[in-house]
């Protein structure tokens, strides 16, 4: 398991990082994605930190706080010490009925962050991340109130999740000018099937040196291998829960390349679709979920698979993006700079 440095910062997170979103779940969207309880989330913990995984994803919003209750109790019960461990959570949605018990405010997030050290059991988060944008709330009002968290020793970094480009650049000016803590990382959703990050996030990740963290690198499990042309799976998420959004005729010639080039390989699709996303520069950790410990071993397994420049060219042809202005305007009239 290799470490990597987030963003511009100096601390560093292991290449894949253990998404909690199937943390205790029971009825409507959360129980289709998980159902795990203590017991099983206690060992699916253990053979992450076992690999060496020392990142740890989470979101109050995630099975209504449980998801963040049950991670905390989690990290009590294996003794985990707390420096061995990186722990993210996120802060934007619902927590309750009325307008102020969600979004980015200055209130809902002072609110939010001692509910979720609550139930973490912990004094200080080590990444803490606005989990959307918030069209109401003034951007200086939340990254003020996430530079107070900072300089109250609750929150150690900070981060955005499902940013647009140009709001992650706003935001970055919006901290340098006012010199609030910095912007080290952007949570999105990032894989073979929906490469649409790489139009104009990633050039600005890789400009303003903001790490990134990879939610749902399987589509929502369409590229888990387990699913035919028709949709149809033994079991799996998607069944239930058709999220994301995918372009299902596309996806599925990028599986039957995946399939053929993981047979050769002597690995399983979903390992190879996940070690595509760790050959990419931009990408600083993977999130993987779980609901079997044996399914979190299989995708672990992905960090040993090496693609070769020719597999890799392989699968960027399968899989690209089909040309959209600016980007095919910029590449045409910057080309004769780049070879003069």
């Amino acid at each position: 398991m290799r470490l990597r440095q987030l963003g511009h910062s100096g601390l560093f997170v292991s290449e894949l990082c253990l998404g909690t979103m199937t943390f205790g779940g029971d009825e409507g969207i959360w129980g289709q994605i998980g159902q795990l309880q203590q017991d099983d989330a206690d060992a699916l913990l253990k053979t992450a930190l076992d690999a060496g995984i020392n990142f740890i994803d989470t979101a109050n919003i995630y099975a209504e706080g449980r998801s963040e209750r049950i991670l905390g109790q989690a990290l009590r019960n294996l003794a985990v010490p707390r420096e061995d461990v990186v722990i993210a959570t996120k802060v934007l949605g619902p927590m309750g009925a009325g307008p102020n018990h969600r979004g980015a405010s200055r209130g809902h997030i002072m609110h939010e962050i001692q509910a979720s050290l609550s139930r973490l059991q912990l004094d200080y988060v080590d990444l803490y991340q606005i989990h959307g944008f918030d069209p109401a709330t003034p951007m200086v009002e939340t990254l003020e109130a996430l530079d107070t968290l900072v300089k109250q020793g609750l929150v150690r970094y900070i981060g955005l999740s499902n940013w647009a480009a140009w709001q992650v650049v706003k935001a970055v000016g919006i901290t340098e000018a006012r010199r609030l803590a910095p912007l080290v990382s952007l949570q999105a959703y990032y894989t073979l099937a929906g490469r649409d990050l790489e139009r104009e996030i990633v050039p600005m990740l890789k400009s303003e040196k903001i790490g990134l963290m990879v939610w749902s690198p399987l589509a929502g499990g369409l590229l888990s291998g387990k699913y035919d042309r028709n949709g149809q799976a033994a079991d799996g998420r998607r069944a239930a829960f058709d999220f994301p959004p995918v372009n299902k005729t596309r996806a599925f010639d990028i599986i039957d390349t995946l399939r053929t080039m993981a047979d050769n390989k002597g690995c399983d699709v979903a390992q190879l679709a996940l070690a595509w996303l760790l050959h990419q520069e931009v990408v600083t950790s993977v999130i993987v979920g779980a609901r079997r410990v044996s399914q979190l071993q299989s995708n672990i397994g992905a960090t040993a698979v090496s693609l070769t420049a020719e597999e890799l060219a392989t699968l960027d042809e399968i899989s690209q993006l089909p040309e959209e202005y600016p980007a095919w305007m910029l590449a045409r009239q910057g080309a004769y700079r780049l070879e003069s």
